[in-house]
């Protein structure tokens, strides 16, 4: 036969030709059908300002996984892919280009602005896709969705004004995080914290009549500006004389009341607390308890306003430093210390937050929140692995009214307008024309945004053509699974949950799973500030996308975080050139011709060709069971298992002889038969996670061998992709062939331990004895003599049940089978004899330790139960194998 396959497997030949078919053929395509049911994942949007990272990788991985399995199972699978606006990170980018050129959003204006964000997403704003495509992801793009495009503004604007109309949206001036840096809103959840170094500063504030001062502890004193109290506890012993008198705060001259709040920590610094309401969540409850005026002394930037008396116009760190030194030079501070506080920071552009007394619109969540919580205790929506869900529930169970405005010029407008008129408030999905209220025609929209996690909450059905009752929505919604990293549990995956409930009536997912963060080999987060990333694309260029994609999931076990290195991707590279090695042997080694149309007769299996059948259907039913738990690396370990040591180390090995030429015509084509079909089905199970690879296999092979069914039927699939999921009653079973064949792996693997640790050469034969144990596994070995031979390349062998050792013979313990290999003069005996002696000596030592751990007290009083019993066990074989190089010993000095 003409062989057409390289010795190598060169992915840059195989990958972008078949991802063109692939898409040219329209393989990726769905549409609602009437016969098949469907199955979708709608993809979680990468921000347009993205380059695709291991994050990425892993994730949509994870997705084309149960995309390709589920569409080879026969669903009409739709993968439906999209891109995120990213409000805040997309201007940010378009802004610090402008700025490059000396200009800033206010030079250009907003629609001019907003122009020049769009034309920065067309040029930009798809390349995260584009790489996306090139780890083989089988997306719909052709229905590919955009955050602010038509149809999804139009949702955008559906489900605000409904909220609105119910009372669920509302504009007040609150307390919010306000970001210095990019001049907006945050919600809680975009604020991050870090443990940082600082300072906390006793500031004296004199009391008005003069009669002394009082003295508060605070860790940001330029808000010492805005203070309109100072709170003590009422049962404070220090300070209940001094509850209702006046202070005269510094560099302002404002005259601020004591006053008795039991939220006061007596036992935090002086047990004073100065009352900043515009400037601390804490302070804003408490100054609405106490009618205290709220001072904002602030700038959007960060700088202090005009009501920072002689600070103003300073920025917030340069306020500080100055009036501490004010204070100080006044004889106003008391001390200053050292301390550790949680720094708030933006999520963006890590700038500290302040606290901010803003104008803002707010979603109320308490009602919307029900529904989602009750999802997850009824097992409606379903986390894995299900420890995540008390993370989803303890938020929603104490979840705060959501800030929705941003200040921001790119992003979906407030769908609110302003009669300039009668100031009256219009809520609706387009622009009105007059107001409805007193008619007239001068409206002014709301200048604000709304916040990217608005738009992305309603994903699962503004995607599928909603608020239009689309057959879409009709037919993918609910969607089946969201995939999708632990920290956007809050940001996304809940409200995704409340909207689907509200607007949907029912969940936009049966299932969410949750899989790890990628780190670096020591542990920490990909960054770039780190210099620590893995670029995906690098890697692909390397070892190619399937052994990436393989190689990751491989690493990533349920829900746990995975520690990286560009050197783990060699393992998915090694496995690809084993594939490809099998198919090439395949193609080698197997007849032209075979009788491929006929069904296979099952009296010609040998006791290999009957084990791997068996495996095969073992291995397709773990696999399929581990997928449909969403536990994709106990699946792929399996079908790796399977591929490469079951199929390629063994089976391949027993079937050498089978196909030489000279081998008898109808067993040569059993074997053949057998190969083909376990070869085949064995690429089908690795097709979701290793696409192009296996396309280009299948195709090669089909060339050749265009049936590859032990029932003889024709396969009439022009892709792997399209073709069936393998089950495992399509293989027949052999339960007693099967464990007899395990049996004579066990006493092949001895033989080869022994020539491993005597350092004998594979092709010298040798002589072996069994102690079989048992009458059934004696008759086990007796009737595959021939293939042990073989296997083992042994001269021969006996074998019985009691067998003893021979003198000079090396032993090997495998359970349940016993192995003694005269030795002869196979082995040099002084050096053996003098190496053994070595490792005796240090394992002795060994148990030494383990024995005077074990006896010591303390640790049987202290350790845990199981820890104790492990060690014992640990014990136990450590004798087990001293008594085995005693014996090993003994048996060279009979030999010497």
């Amino acid at each position: 036969m003409a062989i057409n396959l390289p010795p190598k497997y060169d992915p840059k030949s195989v990958e972008e030709p078949i991802y063109r078919q692939w898409i040219e053929r329209g393989y990726f395509r769905s549409a609602p059908s009437d016969t098949r049911s469907p199955y979708c994942i709608v993809i979680p949007p990468p921000n347009i300002t993205g380059a695709l990272h291991m994050g990425h990788a892993l994730n949509n991985t994870i997705q084309d996984i149960l995309i390709r399995w589920k569409r080879m199972q026969g669903f009409e699978a739709l993968w439906l892919p999209g891109t995120d606006h990213a409000g805040i990170a997309t201007q940010n980018v378009v802004e610090r280009e402008l700025a490059k050129d000396g200009i800033s959003r206010h030079d250009l204006g907003r629609e001019e602005f907003v122009n020049r964000i769009w034309q920065w997403r067309e040029r930009y704003g798809n390349r995260i896709v584009e790489q996306l495509k090139r780890l083989g992801f089988s997306c719909d793009w052709e229905r590919q969705r955009f955050t602010l495009d038509s149809g999804l503004s139009k949702a955008v604007n559906t489900v605000f004004v409904r909220l609105y109309n119910e009372g669920l949206i509302y504009r007040g001036n609150y307390l919010i995080n306000w970001c210095p840096r990019c001049h907006t809103a945050l919600s809680d959840d975009e604020v991050e914290h870090r443990p940082t170094n600082g300072k906390l500063w006793h500031l004296k504030y004199p009391l008005s009549d003069g009669s002394g001062f009082i003295t508060v502890a605070t860790t940001r004193p330029e808000t010492m500006l805005g203070d309109t109290g100072v709170a003590v506890h009422p049962d404070d012993p220090r300070y209940i004389h001094l509850i209702g008198k006046t202070l005269r705060l510094p560099f302002v001259n404002r005259e601020i009341p004591v006053i008795a709040d039991s939220a006061v920590a007596m036992d935090f610094g002086t047990g004073c607390v100065k009352v900043t309401p515009a400037h601390d969540a804490n302070d804003y409850a408490m100054g609405n308890r106490h009618n205290l005026p709220r001072v904002n002394v602030m700038n959007p930037d960060g700088t202090i306003n005009e009501n920072g008396g002689p600070f103003t116009g300073l920025d917030r760190y340069e306020c500080r430093k100055r009036l501490v030194a004010q204070m100080a030079s006044l004889g106003l501070l008391e001390k200053e210390a050292d301390y550790d506080l949680s720094l708030s920071e933006c999520y963006r552009c890590h700038s500290a937050i302040e606290p901010y007394l803003s104008d803002q619109w707010f979603v109320k969540m308490h009602s919307l929140a029900q529904p989602a919580i009750e999802a997850a205790k009824s097992g409606a929506v379903k986390f894995h692995p299900d420890r995540w869900v008390r993370v989803y529930l303890d938020w929603l169970e104490n979840v705060r009214d959501w800030c929705i405005s941003r200040q921001l010029w790119w992003g979906h407008p407030i769908p609110v307008w302003y009669c300039d008129n009668c100031r009256n408030i219009i809520a609706a999905t387009s622009a009105p024309t007059k107001c409805d209220k007193c008619g007239g025609t001068s409206l002014t929209q709301d200048p604000d945004v709304l916040d990217t996690w608005f738009s992305s909450a309603l994903w699962p059905f503004s995607t599928l053509g909603w608020p239009e009752e689309t057959p879409e929505v009709k037919y993918y919604y609910p969607t089946d699974v969201l995939v999708t990293d632990r920290g956007i549990i809050y940001f996304w995956v809940a409200r995704m949950v409340m909207m689907g409930y509200k607007f949907m009536g029912r969940e936009p997912f049966g299932d969410v799973l949750i899989h790890g963060t990628i780190l670096d080999e020591v542990g920490r987060r990909m960054s770039k500030s780190l210099g620590n990333g893995i670029d995906p694309i690098e890697m692909i260029e390397q070892y190619g996308a399937d052994a990436l994609r393989f190689s990751l999931v491989m690493l990533t076990l349920e829900g746990q975080d995975v520690k990286l290195s560009t050197k783990k991707f060699e393992m998915g590279r090694n496995f690809t050139n084993k594939i490809w090695n099998a198919v090439r042997f395949a193609l080698m080694k197997m007849p032209e011709g075979l009788a491929t149309e006929k069904p296979l007769d099952l009296s010609g299996l040998q006791l290999y060709d009957k084990w791997i059948l068996t495996r095969l259907s073992q291995t397709i039913e773990v696999a399929t069971a581990e997928q449909g738990a969403f536990r994709l690396n106990p699946a792929i370990s399996a079908i790796y298992s399977f591929f490469w040591n079951d199929l390629c180390d063994w089976y391949l090995e027993a079937i050498k002889a089978d196909l030489q030429p000279e081998a008898p015509a109808a067993r040569r084509e059993t074997a053949s038969r057998v190969f083909l079909a376990v070869l085949d089905a064995a690429l089908r199970l690795l097709h979701p996670y290793m696409p192009y690879l296996t396309e280009e296999l299948w195709h090669r092979l089909a060339e050749f061998y265009p049936v590859r069914d032990l029932s003889g039927s024709v396969r009439a699939c022009e892709t792997i992709m399209l073709a069936p999921w393998p089950v495992s009653t399509d293989f027949p079973r052999f339960a007693r062939e099967a464990e007899e064949m395990e049996l004579l792996k066990t006493a092949v693997s001895a033989v080869r331990n022994v020539r491993g640790s005597r350092n004998i050469m594979d092709k010298v034969k040798l002589t072996a004895m069994f102690d079989a144990g048992c009458a059934e596994n004696l008759s086990a070995l007796e009737s595959s003599r021939d293939l042990l031979l073989r296997m083992a390349n042994l001269k021969s062998f006996q074998a019985g049940v009691g067998v003893t050792s021979p003198p000079g013979s090396a032993t090997e313990i495998a359970p349940p089978l016993t192995l003694f290999v005269p030795l002869g003069e196979l082995v040099d005996v002084e050096a053996e004899r003098a190496k053994l002696s070595i490792t005796l000596e240090r394992q002795r030592d060994g148990i030494m330790r383990l024995e005077a751990r074990l006896a010591n007290p303390e640790f049987a009083a202290k350790a845990p139960a199981n820890i104790v019993e492990k060690e014992h066990a640990r014990l136990a074989d450590m004798k087990a194998t001293e008594a085995k190089i005693v014996r090993e010993i003994k048996a060279l000095e009979m030999i010497g």
